[in-house]
C-alpha cells in the first residue's frame, strides 16, 4: 500500500488532490448526518441563527473555499501549506455542494424533491475527482509523448474534437455524460451519437419534423428512467436522506 501511494499519489504530486477529496467526502457525510439528526430532533445539534436569520452552512463553506484556494496558490502546490489548504478547500467544497440546490434555486429546498440536486452534484464531483486521481486528464489528453507535445496542432485538434462531442452530448440533454466525457473521451463520443432526450435542445431543433426519431427518443427515455430512476432515488435517499412529501394543496 505504501509503495502504491508513493508511486501513484505522492510522486505525481496528487497528494493535495487526495486530501481535498477525502475532506470533501467526509465533510458531506458528517454534515448530512448532523442535518438528519436536527431534522429528527435528536442529539445536541441545532440550526445556527443570528437573530432571526438562519445561517446556512454554505456560508462558512464559501469562506473556507476562498481561504483554501488562495492558500493553495500561495503555497505553490508544495509542502505542508499545500496539503493544509487542500483540506480546507475540500471541507469548504463539501459544505457548499451539500447546499448546491439552495444556491441553484435561491430557496431553502434542502429537504424537498429539488434538494436531490445537491446529492447528485456531490456524487458527480467525487466521481470526477476520483477519475483525476486515477490518472485521467481533462479532454482525454493523458501523458502526451515528446512527439505529441511537438505536434501541438494534433493535441489541440484532439482536445477540440472531444470538447465538441461533450457539447453535443450536453445539447442532447445528457449532462452527466457530457461532464464525464470531458475526462473520458469515449463517454463523450457515445453520448454524442445516441438519441437525444425528448425535452433537450437537440430534440426541439432536430426532431421537430422527424416524428419517428422523436417517438424513439421518448420511448428510450421512458425505458431508461423506469429502469434507473428507482435505484438512483433509493441510493440518494440512503445517502442524503429522504425528501419531505409534497404539501397537499390547500382548499379554500
Amino acid at each position: 500500500m505504501g509503495q502504491w501511494l508513493d508511486r501513484n499519489i505522492i510522486e505525481p504530486g496528487k497528494l493535495p488532490l487526495l486530501l481535498a477529496l477525502a475532506a470533501f467526502v467526509l465533510t458531506f457525510l458528517i454534515t448530512r448526518a448532523i442535518t438528519r439528526l436536527i431534522r429528527a430532533g435528536k442529539g445536541p445539534f441545532g440550526n445556527v441563527t443570528a437573530g432571526s436569520v438562519h445561517i446556512h452552512h454554505v456560508v462558512p463553506g464559501v469562506v473556507l473555499i476562498v481561504i483554501g484556494g488562495f492558500g493553495a496558490v500561495a503555497s505553490g502546490g508544495h509542502g505542508f501549506g499545500s496539503a493544509f489548504s487542500a483540506v480546507i478547500f475540500g471541507i469548504g467544497a463539501g459544505l457548499v455542494l451539500d447546499e448546491f440546490a439552495l444556491v441553484l434555486h435561491l430557496d431553502d429546498v434542502y429537504w424537498t424533491e429539488a434538494g436531490r440536486k445537491s446529492v447528485e452534484m456531490v456524487v458527480l464531483t467525487a466521481a470526477l475527482v476520483g477519475l483525476l486521481l486515477a490518472g485521467f486528464s481533462p479532454f482525454g489528453v493523458d501523458d502526451p509523448s515528446e512527439d505529441e507535445l511537438q505536434n501541438r496542432a494534433g493535441v489541440v485538434v484532439a482536445v477540440g474534437v472531444n470538447f465538441l462531442f461533450a457539447l453535443i452530448a450536453l445539447s442532447k440533454g445528457k449532462a452527466r455524460t457530457a461532464v464525464f466525457g470531458v475526462i473520458v473521451p469515449v463517454v463523450a463520443l457515445i453520448g454524442s451519437v445516441r438519441l437525444a432526450r425528448p425535452e433537450s435542445w437537440w430534440a426541439r431543433h432536430f426532431y421537430r419534423r422527424r416524428h419517428r426519431a422523436r417517438a424513439r427518443a421518448i420511448l428510450r427515455a421512458y425505458r431508461h428512467d423506469r429502469r434507473w430512476s428507482g435505484p438512483r432515488r433509493t441510493f440518494e435517499d440512503w445517502l442524503g436522506g429522504k425528501p419531505d412529501p409534497p404539501h397537499p394543496l390547500k382548499r379554500g
